[in-house]
């Protein structure tokens, strides 16, 4: 693990140095880092052995995956939000479950020889999308602001919306032969995990930033930790709706969706802080994707493993939300550019890694060596795909807002 996080370091070093240019370029630092970790894995040069059931693994893909949920909500106005809900809205409510119903009915005549519940743990893990491989969108500002919020909250919330059902999965997968799931608890288990984790995040929010800027401006806090409160606040969210019943993740989310902080530098310190933090961290998680879980995947990867990769980055997650922009008036551009930015990133690797922790990986290799393909592809396609689509599609609004077009 020393090794590990040596190589992180130096990587994360050597990479800042030339960040500005990257960001110019069809070279995102998730495609650089997956590299270097299957460059450095047993399947290149063999220069660093791991296992993917780790508990510290484990544990650092649970604390990225918070703290960039905290402070990329951190960064959405709300008050801009509550008047362009509808699209989020339907994203989470409607397409959210439609490609996760489309991804197991594809899935299943091409894998025949897995259970119908491996199927669904399949399709489930690879539903919530990650903003953080398309991050050009977000940060472009030729991009709509109403854009790039739709995307953001919906990769916010859909991987804290999913985990219900995953885990319901997974309890059936490890139950004894002819044990029936309980529906009845589970049904309770996701309305707890769904209610309370945006009420506690909204209240850790709301109370913890204004305690900040209440003692920020009486002089009685430090910058420095005006900016480790983004990490306290968003692993406070988590683990106290965690606690109650709730849902981590949505707690998390919600807790920088509704912080409390309305003193601007402060705000800045906190969102400044959360998101380096939350980058490296990150960067990390792919350095460990390309070196532990994609070499224990390749010798897995049939014809059928390509094809539903290609499928679920594409037809899985365009159909469902064609459907579920219908009749919000966006054009054919728009809605094609959000389905396309649905990336599959952190999320479903921790899922991927939860997994093998609560059931193991033998006897489920195939299943988690799709899922590890489709992440491995959409962090390619979708990293060189994000600075030119993002472009073009810019040039899109400009033509249509100087002819009066609707969007």
């Amino acid at each position: 693990m020393q090794e590990l996080i040596f190589l992180g370091a130096i990587l994360v070093f050597v990479y800042g140095l030339f960040s500005a240019l990257a960001d110019k370029s069809p070279v995102s630092a998730p495609m650089v880092f997956v590299t270097v970790g299957i460059l450095a894995s047993p399947l290149v040069f063999d220069l660093f052995k791991a296992e993917a059931n780790s508990k510290g693994i484990q544990v650092i893909a649970e604390m990225t995956l918070i703290l960039i949920l905290f402070s990329d909500a951190s960064t959405i106005s709300l008050k801009r939000l509550t008047s362009e809900y509808r699209i989020p809205l339907r994203l989470l409510a409607i397409g959210l479950p439609l490609t996760m119903v489309l991804g197991v009915l594809v899935a299943i005549p091409l894998f025949q020889g897995m259970s119908l519940w491996l199927v669904a743990i399949m399709a489930f893990i690879l539903s919530p999308t990650d903003a953080a491989l398309g991050q050009a969108v977000v940060n472009s500002e030729e991009v709509p602001t109403s854009v790039r919020d739709a995307i953001g909250v919906e990769s916010g919330l859909n991987d804290g919306i999913a985990l219900p059902p995953i885990m319901a999965c997974m309890a059936a997968v490890g139950a004894a032969p002819g044990t029936q799931l309980d529906l009845a608890y589970w049904s309770s288990f996701a309305l707890k995990q769904i209610a309370f984790g945006p009420v506690v995040g909204a209240l850790v929010g709301v109370g913890g930033g204004a305690l900040i800027d209440q003692c920020s401006r009486r002089g009685w806090m430090e910058p420095v930790y005006q900016r480790l409160a983004s990490f306290a606040l968003a692993l406070f969210s988590y683990g106290l709706a965690e606690k109650l019943g709730g849902n981590g993740f949505i707690a998390a989310f919600f807790g920088g969706l509704m912080l409390g902080t309305r003193t601007k530098d402060v705000r800045e310190r906190i969102q400044e802080f959360g998101e380096a933090e939350g980058q490296q961290l990150s960067l990390f998680v792919f350095l460990i994707f390309g070196m532990i879980m994609v070499p224990d995947a390749v010798e897995h990867w049939d014809a059928n493993a390509w094809i539903y990769a290609i499928l679920s980055l594409t037809v899985v997650r365009l159909i469902p939300v064609a459907l579920c922009l219908v009749g919000t008036k966006l054009d054919i551009a728009t809605t094609s550019f959000i389905g396309w930015f649905g990336p599959r990133g952190i999320a479903s690797v921790l899922y991927s890694l939860i997994l093998i922790g609560e059931i193991g990986s033998r006897s489920h290799e195939r299943m988690i060596s799709v899922i590890v393909l489709t992440v491995l592809v959409s962090v390619f396609v979708h990293g060189v795909t994000a600075v030119p689509l993002s472009a073009l599609y810019g040039r899109h609004v400009s033509n249509a807002t100087s002819t009066n077009q609707p969007l």
